[in-house]
């Protein structure tokens, strides 16, 4: 990709190119249809105006702090100390130029699928009989987490990551009702010339996946989760056994102690959003919470996340102003309009392999359970890792990755 001197030349001296432009972003990419007539692809480039991130800086110098209970600690949510320290080293030291630089160090790219622009990072592998997977991400992470593993699997994998819609780099969404990411990422996959390929993900991008593999059983040759967010029957069948039954009690458990966030974004989005859009301190403690919470770190979040690293994710919201749109999808996900309950007795026939991370303690799946709704193939618990096993445990979740599509038949079609 060039920079963006040399983009907004191409601009000038070959017709047919558009130049892309975003109040946050500034100048995307060039966009130049190349499909078949169901989608246009554009090359993306990240290049955030200066004068947002003067804007930061700006907030950040006038953050006014609230109080924290004595000796609250994280027990009452992001702890003082902590953010205070975080904010000083975003204002003082993170450079996102830095940042910027490594995200646009793989090629990326936008496609307008339907109402969407669906951001994108395509890599193609080096072997003759490659495999495609796409990797979905969840929330509160974006694209980036998966840069660790993309070293790992880049010579086995054609490689497709992309951004979920309303999500980072990809447009924001404010139509009401479901978004099947499933049916979009199965569109997107044929545009790119994958009739057949693999799917892995965790937290949303496991809801996205297993929609794949529900959905579009004649694309996926198999589906790959690292993340408790699985499918459940609904209803819950009569016959659950004690341990299924213990786990059940596990989770509702959790919704009470830890499902506030889900809660207010499920029903109240848009009130969350005035501060979170207003705020990058605001939105900074929503996310970093969770990266403590959910990760395999036993309390202490800089053992998994650097500063740095949490704070590109941070930036990469506030920076394409998606935070709110990212939120709502847990409100349209409520009730079930994303993806129509597996009722007892059915499954997703797609051969899934299950890596059941131990960071997710409370969360554990039982077998027994998750065999209830997929046809399961490999199952692994890895030693360690949590909610982010990409970023956290690369190796080991690459490792997983490329034992499972090796443990299937041979896929007789070689990449585009």
């Amino acid at each position: 990709m060039g920079e963006p001197d040399e983009v907004a030349h191409l601009v000038e001296d070959q017709p047919g190119f558009a130049l892309l432009v975003n109040h946050r972003l500034g100048r995307l990419g060039l966009l130049r249809p190349y499909s078949d007539g169901m989608a246009t692809i554009e090359p993306f480039v990240l290049d955030v105006r200066p004068a947002v991130l003067e804007d930061l800086h700006d907030r950040l110098d006038r953050v006014v702090w609230p109080d924290q209970p004595d000796g609250g600690g994280w027990d009452y949510g992001t702890e003082l100390a902590y953010m205070q320290g975080l904010v000083s080293h975003w204002r003082n030291h993170f450079d996102w130029r830095v940042a910027e630089e490594r995200l646009n160090s793989y090629p990326q790219f936008r496609a307008r699928i339907g109402e969407d622009l669906i951001h994108f990072v395509h890599i193609r592998g080096s072997g003759g009989n490659r495999l495609a997977l796409v990797l979905t991400h969840g929330w509160p992470s974006s694209f980036a987490e998966f840069w660790p593993v993309i070293p790992l699997l880049a010579d086995d994998f054609d490689l497709v990551i992309p951004s979920l819609p309303g999500f980072g780099c990809s447009s924001p969404v404010t139509r009401r009702g479901p978004r099947r990411v499933y049916d979009t990422w199965a569109t997107l996959m044929g545009i790119l010339g994958y009739d057949r390929f693999g799917a892995c993900g965790s937290d949303i991008g496991a809801r996205v996946t297993s929609g794949l593999g529900r959905f579009h059983p004649d694309r996926v040759v198999g589906i790959h989760l690292s993340s408790v967010d699985l499918e459940w029957p609904d209803p819950l069948p009569g016959d659950l056994t004690e341990e299924e039954l213990e786990y059940v009690r596990r989770c509702q458990a959790w919704e009470r102690d830890e499902g506030g966030y889900a809660a207010i974004q499920s029903t109240r989005p848009q009130t969350l959003a005035y501060g979170l859009a207003d705020s990058p301190v605001g939105l900074a403690a929503w996310m970093v919470e969770k990266y403590r919470a959910w990760s395999d770190c036993r309390g202490d979040i800089s053992t998994r996340f650097s500063m740095d690293e949490l704070l590109t994710q941070v930036t990469l919201y506030w920076a394409t102003g998606t935070i709110n749109s990212a939120n709502r999808s847990y409100y349209e996900h409520r009730g079930g309009l994303n993806t129509p309950p597996l009722t007892p007795g059915s499954r997703i026939e797609a051969q899934a392999g299950i890596a059941m991370f131990p960071g997710e303690a409370r969360l554990l799946v039982p077998r027994a359970f998750v065999e209830r709704c997929y046809r399961i193939h490999r199952w692994t618990t890895p030693p360690r890792g949590g909610h982010y096993p990409a970023h956290e445990e690369p190796n080991l979740l690459a490792d997983d990755i490329q034992a499972f599509f090796a443990s299937l038949p041979p896929l007789d079609q070689p990449g585009p």
